[in-house]
């Protein structure tokens, strides 16, 4: 079994009580975006290197580290920060990762094929198959909007979304993430954790802005 780890945003509280629930999972697929905005980010990477079979892809705040060409100006405080935090040689190392990987019949990605910033939305929509375009795999795994779903996009692929393991939106404080079983299902889980400590910690650590969004476990706090 297979647990699907994504955006995990150096929140190692969180990162702790999902390892701790995916005690059955053999191996993990780690879907970017693991230390940037958190108050533990050097931890958390160190966590999951402690992982005996993990595979990881890049997210976009993973290649921001080295790369800031597209930042939002309101984000570029906060990502200084981070590298601050991170260090160097370990941002140089985040930002290398692969951004895809293939296993069988599933493509792992961080936002969509084409992009690690343009992802699907929860419900249908006309620029589907524009992301998909090229792609012959079954299943797209993806994550970046931190919304935990699963839906049938053109041509039938299957497209899932696991959720943010350390910065969950949708309105749910819990740790999101999912299972692949044996039999190819998927298993959507939320695991409770001190979330308002995580705040806290971000709040004093890093910034306003990250803490607010898990505080009100969504992406839009104004």
């Amino acid at each position: 079994m297979r647990a699907l780890l994504y955006d995990i945003h150096g929140n190692l509280p969180a990162l702790e009580a999902v390892l701790d629930d995916a005690s059955d999972a053999d191996e993990f697929l780690l879907g970017g975006d693991y230390a940037t905005f958190g108050a533990w980010p050097v931890e958390t990477v160190e966590r999951l290197r402690e992982l005996d079979d993990a595979e990881w892809i890049r997210g976009n705040v993973d290649r921001w580290l080295v790369d800031s060409s597209d930042v939002p100006n309101f984000m570029v405080e906060l990502v200084e920060r981070s590298r601050e935090m991170i260090g160097e040689e370990l941002g140089q190392e985040l930002a290398a990762l692969p951004e895809s990987t293939t296993d069988g019949g599933t493509l792992y990605c961080h936002a969509s094929p084409q992009s690690d910033m343009d992802s699907f939305y929860p419900e249908p929509h006309d620029t589907d198959a524009e992301r998909l375009m090229g792609v012959e795999a079954e299943r797209v795994v993806f994550g970046h909007t931190h919304l935990a779903f699963e839906r049938e996009g053109p041509g039938g692929v299957h497209l899932v979304n696991p959720g943010s393991v350390g910065m969950p939106f949708g309105g749910d404080h819990r740790a999101s993430y999912a299972v692949v079983h044996d039999d190819g299902r998927v298993e959507h889980r939320l695991v409770e954790y001190d979330w308002r400590a995580s705040a806290a910690a971000v709040r004093e650590r890093v910034g306003e802005l990250p803490a607010r969004r898990i505080e009100l476990a969504r992406f839009q706090v104004d």
